[in-house]
């Protein structure tokens, strides 16, 4: 009785998954217990086939997943208890294993997740500590960036034109872990986390909490062990996983933003605004001029600014709206500051006012400069038209995105800015991205060409790369 009740156990699993996809994870599982030299097959039992640790990991260690999450993805399996066998003690992975686990983690609801989740962090059982909890979150970001780089699905962004991912993916993981809670409500910090046990009811509701974990165990599953990757209804939670990225290939530049950040600060922005950035102005290409930035931000739709000081930190804003120039505040409620480095963090409206966005240039009565959140000479973030100055001032918050003081310095002087358009452009701003400032004013052209300086202005009217192939 007890395996006809096991066989109904894995019956409803197996039920989950359309014909195709079941066929996928035969597929899989057979290549890995061929790899194990399971016997099972010449004795015409399917059901003997196994897959050990050193199948999975001679398919995808080094290569597709590195070598931890393996061993994770091993452990998991491993924890699937079939009912009325002593499958725990068995090294070996049994296909019903191998399908209640793709089940659980793929369909399954936060309670059946939990269990194999707890397995990835500790092969222990028991409550696992915030140390244990921050190791399995950070193998699994590094996991996702590098599985995405491995099968070419970033989408023209690439390790080399971005920030390294190291310090993004610690960045990430302590701002997924800043969400772990107690059964009493507190959030333990700092060395204080790391040496808390959590048992599985907080692990649970962490989880459930935060979609990133499943999210990334999701594209960890699929596109790691290649499992299910090439049926588009299935991928929908990780359609917009990265954007899109045009503008910055064949050009030489790093980009401030690292991937991990890149996959936050996007799941933030408005869903249809998900798909794509594109490279709007970077001072390192287009020069330290503040009517240069303004020159490409402009009526460019909503988009992402973000900038360096010279003390090494990373922060900035996303703008709902297209910018203008005009001394009235302009915006909605759907902008944002965020933070980069030394942490990530995303800083959205108080409804304290309605300060949202500022941008003026050339006028003797406003303040000149681009401003986000707080108020006139005290900007959550603010970058002056005098080119190379800001300042982020919040004590102890900004009034409009309770965002802290986001600069090392609470004046800054500026290392370096990109401009990001979100989505898609609107009509007719492509065109006008074509255009140099030095178009528009033939005087400024003259004063350059009596300095000898036409070719490199040339240089500066690049049109927008619109018909970049994603890589």
């Amino acid at each position: 009785k007890m395996g006809n009740a096991e066989s109904n156990a894995y019956r409803n699993h197996l039920s989950r998954f359309l014909p195709e996809e079941q066929s996928d994870i035969d597929g899989v599982f057979d290549t890995l217990s061929g790899l194990s030299g399971s016997a099972g097959a010449k004795n015409g039992k399917a059901t003997k086939k196994t897959v050990t640790l050193a199948a999975l990991q001679a398919a995808y260690t080094r290569e597709p997943l590195p070598e931890q999450m393996t061993v994770r993805l091993y452990n998991g399996m491993k924890s699937i208890d079939l009912t009325g066998k002593s499958s725990g003690l068995s090294e070996q992975i049994a296909k019903e294993q191998f399908v209640i686990f793709m089940s659980n983690l793929l369909k399954g609801n936060a309670d059946e997740k939990i269990t194999v989740i707890m397995r990835m962090i500790s092969k222990a059982e028991g409550p696992v500590k915030g140390k244990q909890i921050q190791e399995f979150t950070e193998d699994l970001i590094m996991s996702v960036v590098h599985v995405l780089s491995y099968r070419k699905e970033l989408k023209g962004w690439n390790l080399e034109n971005t920030r390294d991912s190291a310090s993004g993916v610690k960045a990430l993981a302590s701002q997924l872990l800043s969400e772990l809670k107690l059964a009493d409500g507190t959030k333990p910090v700092g060395p204080q986390l790391m040496e808390t046990n959590f048992d599985r009811s907080v692990i649970e509701d962490w989880v459930y909490r935060v979609p990133q974990i499943s999210i990334f165990l999701s594209v960890v599953i699929r596109q790691g062990l290649h499992v299910l990757h090439s049926l588009p209804d299935q991928t929908k939670d990780i359609l917009n996983l990265v954007p899109g990225c045009k503008g910055i290939r064949r050009r030489g530049l790093v980009s401030l933003f690292d991937i991990p950040s890149i996959i936050y600060v996007n799941s933030h922005l408005p869903a249809e605004l998900q798909h794509k950035w594109q490279l709007l102005f970077s001072s390192r290409l287009h020069g330290e001029s503040f009517s240069q930035f303004c020159g490409h931000i402009v009526n460019k739709g909503p988009c992402i600014v973000i900038l360096q000081d010279l003390d090494g930190y990373i922060f900035g804003g996303f703008a709902s709206h297209s910018w203008e120039v005009k001394p009235q505040f302009q915006g909605d409620n759907r902008c944002f500051l965020f933070s980069v480095f030394p942490s990530l963090a995303v800083y959205t409206y108080t409804g304290y006012n309605d300060h949202y966005m500022y941008l003026n240039h050339g006028q003797q009565t406003m303040p000149n400069g681009l401003g986000m959140g707080g108020q006139h000479g005290y900007f959550g973030l603010w970058i002056d038209s005098d080119y190379g100055k800001g300042h982020s001032k919040a004590k102890p918050r900004c009034t409009t995105y309770n965002s802290p003081q986001l600069s090392a310095k609470e004046d800054f002087a500026l290392d370096a800015m990109e401009v990001w358009a979100v989505g898609d452009l609107p009509d007719g701003a492509a065109t006008k991205g074509k255009k140099s400032i030095l178009d528009a004013d033939p005087e400024a052209q003259a004063l350059l060409e009596m300095a000898g300086k036409t070719r490199q202005s040339a240089g500066l009217r690049e049109p927008i790369e619109e018909d970049d192939d994603d890589d």
